[in-house]
């Protein structure tokens, strides 16, 4: 459940940011203008696709991991990395 009167703080491509509790990785990174998950090869930002996450045009790198963004539940203190070609 999606908490507004209470956020979290995370970190992505190392700038911190402070989101709701309860969101996923790929609603945390549209909320702060950073909906681009990974850039293709051709240079292309992708993003969310499908929603659940059998496409994998949202994967980023959680904590050392690669996830989808639109399966992964945000948690304080996580540190989002996007991929850059």
């Amino acid at each position: 459940m999606i908490n507004m009167a209470r956020s979290i703080q995370l970190s992505i491509d190392g700038e911190l940011f402070s989101v709701p509790c309860g969101i996923t990785v790929a609603v945390a990174l549209s909320l702060t203008d950073q909906a681009g998950c990974r850039e293709s090869l051709t240079g292309q930002w992708r993003t969310p696709f499908c929603g659940m996450g059998i496409c994998q045009e949202c994967r980023v790198t959680i904590d050392g991991l690669r996830r989808p963004a639109c399966q992964t539940l945000c948690r304080n203190d996580m540190m989002i990395t996007r991929t850059h070609s």
